[in-house]
């Protein structure tokens, strides 16, 4: 089922930042900084899971049970990259009614070409606007919950211009979309038009060199955004660490002065490790469950 929460965070017109979670070690540690919605990244996941390219190259099979993973293990609503809907129609239903009861609480689908290819690169070619639509009224038509979110998404901008973005943004609202999610504008000027011109919660994408200006959370709620994601935010600084801990051990053969890491204790903490001891010592005592005694 859908967290209400994240509904009633948008109905409250309280501004979320969401930051990007790709693997089950990246949701722990968000999931217990108090966000009120947690993404997950496509490229990410993708990068994570298979070590390609986010290219289409990803089933939904590839990522039904990923996402799901992530989400059972969140207390935090989240949002999931489902990508074109991996199809058709017909797989566009499948995929709203996998990932719901995937535990999800929004998806986000867009109106690329198949194969896809990640935002901000180039290359990107989109379907016409109409059948996108009909993507959207299939994905509101699949969903059982009322709470679980549809984020629509396009990238006409980059190949059709703004003012054909902004149409199919207010398109996709009349489609049954609950967030919109016009893909890598190019300046702030830019980000203002679409904030004037679409209703329904925008979604802004913030993408360590990407296409679009990073603008602080305050100004983009000024400018008519409701909810910004960064995506990349963590597999950027995961990399780095890893690059320099590797580095370091390569060069010195010692991982003892690598410097502040985060901590064997605090990794066995937040993985759970205290109840799985407790079950165990407990269960080595001969305890029994009650009821069985």
């Amino acid at each position: 089922m859908a967290d209400p929460r994240l509904k009633a965070a948008f109905a409250e017109r309280r501004f979320i930042v969401a930051p990007g979670i790709f693997d089950m070690i990246s949701a722990k540690v968000a999931d217990g900084m108090g966000f009120d919605c947690l993404y997950v990244t496509g490229f990410g996941t993708v990068a994570s899971h298979l070590g390609v390219a986010d290219a289409g190259i990803a089933t939904y099979s590839d990522m039904v049970g990923r996402v799901g993973t992530m989400a059972r293990g969140c207390r935090t609503p989240v949002i999931a990259d489902a990508d074109t809907g991996y199809g058709g129609l017909l797989n566009v239903r499948h995929t709203v009614v996998g990932y719901e009861a995937a535990g999800v609480s929004g998806i986000q689908l867009e109106d690329q070409e198949m194969p896809k290819k990640c935002g901000h690169t180039p290359g990107r070619r989109v379907i016409p606007a109409e059948e996108m639509a009909l993507k959207i009224r299939v994905a509101a038509e699949a969903r059982k919950d009322p709470n679980f979110l549809i984020v629509a998404r396009t990238d006409a901008r980059t190949t059709l211009g703004l003012d054909e973005a902004i149409r199919r943004g207010r398109m996709f609202e009349e489609a049954g979309a609950d967030i919109i999610f016009i893909e890598s504008p190019e300046s702030e000027a830019e980000m203002q038009a679409i904030g004037q011109a679409i209703r329904k919660p925008l979604l802004a994408n913030m993408v360590e060199g990407g296409r679009t200006p990073i603008l602080p959370a305050k100004r983009l709620q000024e400018i008519g955004y409701a909810i910004a994601i960064y995506p990349a935010i963590g597999f950027l600084a995961a990399a780095a660490a890893l690059e320099k801990a590797y580095a370091h051990l390569k060069a010195t053969g010692d991982s003892t002065a690598i410097g502040e890491s985060y901590g064997f204790r605090r990794m066995t903490d937040l993985m759970g490790f205290p109840e799985v001891w407790e079950f165990e010592s407990r269960w080595a005592r001969g305890d029994k469950v009650e009821g069985n005694q």
